[in-house]
């Protein structure tokens, strides 16, 4: 069943509930309050009479005013203490007969059942005229009160089944509204799927809802994979053009080899160190791509307590050793950080080798702390960043200065490796850059508790 008939069906079928709870629960009140209306006239009735009977001089009179005042549905009677009764019926309500037997000591008021139907009953204790202490008993037929409780049980009834029609359209009308944006979320994706395209919802004019909230996220969705889209896309040329300049060079060399590498050594030679280096480059795109490509939860962090100036003492020595750079390292504070080494080291020669590449001075390295972190600084003074460059430097690929970055042999990777590092590890990096002044570059390690 569809969303919009299921909506429609539970929606009527509440209504209808509801609208019967209400008509039923109005039904029993009114029916109550008629007949307790009833009762208390019948009571006020009994009172009167007993007033007047008090009046009386003599049986006779008593007896003549009972007559008087019997109502002309009801019935009045008499009973002592001794069981004997008197009786008085209108015309016409012989039914009444026999209501009562009892003799009541006390004042007595309810409704009773009598052929079916309630009675109002009521008993007053009065003085009779020779002294005695009698019971004064009123009841009467309601005939009228239970005609107007019947017509307002068909009066509920019918407007119930004449709410039923618009109650029915509303619960369509409903169902629509409800689901229409839902059924527009459905097309949309189905349009998406036969044209390939990212389209996202139209939600001008539509309140600010829930369904108006489900579709803005609809739309962020369709942009972020719009733009995951558009990267990937990036990523895949990229790559493919990385790899496409080793494996020209590799086949214009195996082809100088094919053709002429037994007869001269000088080309042998050079044929062989330019297909070995390239080689090489190639291993290293292939590493850091498989590098990026990993989940968080693949990279097998391990973090453990280490002194910070320890590790970027060791990785600084090593780094001038290879490279023949002097790397001035000053430590401000000595901090205990949790930092899986082997990440943490990788991490720092990415910095270390932008640095060197980009810069012919000496390269600073500072070790601090604050409340939080353990902090290393890596400062030089090379070419620096472009400010309209610095918020893409992380993006996979991209190259500030595209001539110097390949004949240096970088690929545009290891700042999008770092990120990925940092991330995995729970650290921060922070890189300020200015073109023609330098760039500073702040890794935040949280501190060992």
């Amino acid at each position: 069943m569809k969303i919009r008939n299921k909506v429609h069906l539970s929606t009527t079928v509440l209504f209808i509930v509801l609208l019967i709870l209400v008509n039923t629960a109005v039904y029993f009140s009114f029916s109550r309050m008629l007949l307790e209306t009833e009762l208390e006239e019948t009571k006020a009735e009994a009172e009167r009479i007993a007033s007047e009977i008090v009046k009386a001089e003599n049986t006779s009179t008593a007896m003549e005013l009972l007559r008087a005042y019997v109502p002309i549905n009801g019935a009045v009677q008499i009973i002592r203490e001794t069981g004997q009764s008197e009786l008085i019926t209108a015309p016409g309500q012989e039914k009444l007969r026999g209501f009562s037997d009892e003799f009541y000591s006390r004042e007595t008021a309810d409704l009773r059942d009598l052929a079916g139907e309630k009675t109002p009953f009521v008993s007053i204790p009065v003085i009779w005229t020779d002294g005695d202490i009698v019971s004064l008993q009123l009841t009467k037929q309601i005939e009228s009160t239970y005609q107007n409780i019947q017509l307002l049980q068909y009066i509920l009834i019918f407007a119930s089944l004449i709410a039923f029609i618009p109650l029915f359209l509303s619960a369509r009308v409903l169902s629509e509204v409800m689901t229409r944006p839902i059924r527009k979320m459905t097309d949309t994706m189905q349009e998406i799927k036969d044209s390939g395209s990212f389209k996202q919802l139209d939600l001008s004019g539509q309140s600010k809802d829930e369904l108006y909230t489900m579709g803005e996220t609809f739309n962020q969705m369709m942009e972020l994979l719009k733009k995951n889209y558009e990267k990937q896309e990036e990523f895949v040329s990229n790559a493919s053009h990385e790899l496409k300049t080793p494996l020209t060079v590799i086949e214009s060399y195996s082809s100088l080899l094919k053709r002429r590498g037994q007869n001269d050594q000088e080309l042998f030679n050079e044929s062989v160190e330019a297909i070995h280096s390239e080689a090489v480059r190639m291993n290293e795109l292939t590493q850091q791509l498989l590098s990026l490509a990993r989940h968080e939860e693949r990279w097998k962090v391990e973090l453990q307590p280490a002194a910070l100036k320890d590790i970027v003492k060791g990785i600084v020595q090593t780094f001038e050793k290879t490279y023949h750079r002097k790397v001035h390292l000053k430590v401000v504070k000595e901090a205990e950080v949790s930092a899986d080494k082997q990440k943490l080291s990788q991490l720092l020669y990415i910095f270390l080798d932008n640095a060197r590449k980009y810069s012919d001075d000496e390269i600073q390295v500072q070790i601090s702390k604050n409340t939080e972190y353990g902090i290393i600084q890596i400062m030089d003074k090379g070419e620096g960043i472009s400010e309209e460059d610095l918020p893409r430097i992380f993006d996979r690929f991209y190259r500030v200065d595209k001539a110097r970055t390949r004949k240096n042999g970088g690929f545009g990777l290891g700042l999008s490796l770092a990120k990925e590092i940092a991330r995995a590890t729970n650290t921060i990096i922070d890189l300020e850059s200015e073109a023609g002044v330098g760039t500073t570059v702040k890794i935040k390690i949280p501190l060992s508790h």
